[in-house]
């Protein structure tokens, strides 16, 4: 799997809150997708640094994703 930072420009994404944050909670993670990576951020610093992974590294995060 490849983490690494992402510098690049992300005009107009749309930012989507994992269904594991609450409002109350202070873990907070959103994602966007590009045509070629998946963004990570922490919702609580929008502008803070976001990691890039490639979508075949993202499905290993998602539930089910490996044919269980």
């Amino acid at each position: 799997m490849t983490l690494k930072p992402y510098g690049g420009a992300t005009p107009d994404l749309e930012w989507i809150k994992s269904t594991y944050s609450t409002d109350e909670g202070p873990d907070c993670v959103e994602v966007a997708a590009l045509p070629d990576h998946i963004l990570v951020r922490d919702s609580k610093n929008p502008h803070g640094p976001r990691l890039a992974v490639t979508p075949t590294a993202w499905a290993a995060f998602l539930p089910y994703s490996s044919g269980n």
